[in-house]
């Protein structure tokens, strides 16, 4: 469900002249456009690299103006970006992509260059969709020249080139973004913009929702909604002062080709957006950029596996916590503090797991008389436990939850993964689901664990998987499978080596807690 990020009760349907002043550059082509030519807003070419605040450009060189004020940043060379928090650029860390979509001319540009210069503290790189038109055949160029040829089909598009690009990005690597020449409906192959890899890669145009292999590929799906009337106004407007077209030409064009790819394509997106920011011509919603903008902040300042998975949880790292990593990571540690150190942290992922689940409001009458508002303990939960290591964790479970019911399951670690064993309460279709295993590696054994207990009935949201450690290969197989059930740990490893061994790891975990 899309969330609609509103900071205004005027009415869009309330359009002027005034409304649509400045809403495009004055350095868009000086010649007329070749008839039928497709969508193209500002100058397609945005390159927001490495965005920096105005007085960290470099010296004696200022971007030209629009007449609206904004900032034309296409052409700028801005100095190396600062970090968030003082937090450099990871190498090969994944970037936060951001896909913007909305209708011909309904300010996807100005609200992606809003949200880029609001990050001026992040490395922030802008690509438009209308680069990766593909090369028209002659048959093509001759439905274009005829201003019969529709340019907002998805089929004018290269997605295949598209996605290269997004993947090179968000793998660390450079790419050559092309030039698309509108005047020959071909990619100038002299040409091409060499983008570097960034921390925010955001990819505007009217298609970037419909297509769902770049879909897969985004962190935030945003669509930028304006009135269909005020979207018709801008396109005329721009179309006759900046293109030299007439006025029938451009209703006639919106008509045939605009408006119907609209409400078969791109309309439908919403119903795939993470949000819908209302955007009005008078006025910008800034409360959305302002959210938009923090939370990007904040997704940056977290490990790139909870940029990607939202139930994925991480407690909180603070000397303490380090430090007993330390001690069961050193392979000299004995098993008394090996042990007592691990007990410790498997603690701490208890009682951070139990705080995610369902709590009802209850009010008390304190010793002294007055009341007071708190909440009340879930019901109805157990634990399950992975047979060896899962049992270590057993103990913190029973001394947070009296009581408590507890199961077990055992897999056969073998190609087959096949479960040998379990023993789970009779009603725990009906309980939430404490699963405890110390070490999420390849996520092999917990899928056939988790598909055990669905089959017993149990609901996949109502299981919470507790680990120490976790590897990102563990945590991407697990929650490709089951996307709503929410894991628990208190660090996550680099990867995972050959013979399944966690790097850096703990080492076998189950002897070194159980074994003298």
């Amino acid at each position: 469900m899309a969330c609609i990020l509103s900071d205004s009760a005027a009415p869009v349907s309330e359009i002027s002249l005034k409304d649509l002043e400045g809403f495009y550059e004055t350095d868009l082509r000086k010649e007329p456009d070749p008839a039928g030519s497709p969508d193209v807003f500002d100058n397609q070419e945005i390159a927001l690299e490495c965005m920096t605040p105005p007085h960290q450009m470099i010296q004696g060189f200022s971007p030209s103006a629009s007449p609206s004020g904004r900032m034309n940043f296409s052409h700028l060379s801005l100095s190396p970006p600062k970090s968030i928090s003082g937090l450099s650029r990871t190498r090969g860390a994944a970037p936060f992509i951001i896909g913007v979509t909305g209708g011909t001319a309904s300010g996807k540009t100005t609200f992606c260059d809003m949200v880029a210069q609001k990050l001026n503290d992040s490395c922030v790189v802008m690509l438009s969709q209308d680069s990766f038109y593909r090369n028209l055949t002659a048959e093509e160029k001759q439905q274009a020249a005829a201003k019969n040829y529709n340019f907002d089909h998805p089929d004018a598009f290269d997605v295949t080139l598209m996605m290269r690009c997004l993947e090179e990005l968000k793998n660390g690597r450079a790419v050559d973004v092309p030039c698309y020449d509108f005047s020959t409906h071909a990619r100038d192959p002299l040409n091409s913009r060499r983008v570097e890899p960034a921390d925010v890669v955001i990819i505007e145009g009217i298609l970037v929702l419909h297509m769902a292999e770049i879909r897969k590929m985004l962190s935030m799906k945003v669509f930028v909604d304006t009135d269909d009337d005020v979207r018709l106004a801008r396109r005329i407007q721009r179309d006759v002062t900046c293109r030299g077209r007439d006025v029938a030409g451009v209703i006639e064009q919106y008509t045939r080709f605009v408006k119907p790819a609209f409400d078969q394509f791109i309309a439908p997106s919403r119903k795939v957006a993470d949000l819908i920011i209302p955007w009005h011509g008078s006025s910008n919603n800034m409360v959305a950029i302002d959210l938009i903008t923090e939370h990007i902040k904040t997704k940056l300042q977290q490990h790139e596996m909870r940029r990607f998975y939202p139930n994925l949880e991480v407690i909180p790292s603070n000397f303490q916590t380090r430090g007993m990593h330390t001690i069961i990571r050193n392979k000299d540690t004995s098993k008394n503090d090996f042990v007592f150190y691990a007990d410790r942290l498997i603690r701490l992922v208890v009682e951070a797991g139990l705080g995610f689940l369902p709590f009802v409001e209850r009010t008390v009458v304190t010793p002294s008389g007055r009341q007071y508002v708190g909440v009340d303990f879930a019901r109805k939960l157990c634990g399950v436990s992975v047979i060896r290591s899962g049992e270590s964790m057993e103990n913190a479970l029973r001394a947070c939850c009296q009581g408590i019911k507890l199961g077990k399951i055992l897999v056969h670690r073998n190609d087959a993964g096949d479960v040998t064993y379990q023993k789970l309460p009779a009603d725990i279709a009906s309980r939430h689901v404490l699963l405890m295993d110390p070490i999420l590696s390849t996520g092999h054994v917990t899928i056939k664990v988790i598909e055990a207990l669905l089959k017993e009935g149990v609901q996949e949201n109502k299981i919470l998987f507790l680990c120490i450690i976790a590897a990102p290969e563990g945590i991407r197989r697990v929650f490709d499978k089951f996307p709503t059930l929410k894991i628990v740990t208190s660090e996550i490893e680099s990867h995972v080596e050959d013979e399944y061994t966690v790097i850096p790891g703990v080492g076998n975990f189950g002897d070194r807690y159980f074994c003298d």
